[in-house]
C-alpha cells in the first residue's frame, strides 16, 4: 500500500508522508493520521492528511501499520 488510494488511509494508522517544504529532497516525516484532507478516492502524489503529533499535513507516501 504507497498512500494513493483514500480506502487505504484510516484515522489512526501510523505513515510516512513528505511535506510540501520537503518535496525536493524527498525527506519523510513519521506520524499517525488525525484527519484525511484529500476528498477524491485517489491522488497520483499520495493522499492529503494531518498528523496527530504535531499537526503536520503532508502527502502519503508509505503506509506503515
Amino acid at each position: 500500500m504507497n498512500g494513493h488510494n483514500r480506502n487505504d488511509i484510516r484515522i489512526g494508522l501510523l505513515v510516512d508522508i513528505v511535506l510540501k517544504q520537503d518535496q525536493r529532497t524527498s525527506k519523510l516525516t513519521r506520524g499517525h493520521v488525525k484527519r484525511i484532507l484529500t476528498n477524491s478516492s485517489n491522488h497520483p502524489h499520495g493522499i492529503k492528511v494531518m498528523l496527530e503529533e504535531n499537526d503536520a499535513v503532508g502527502r502519503v507516501q508509505h503506509i506503515i501499520s
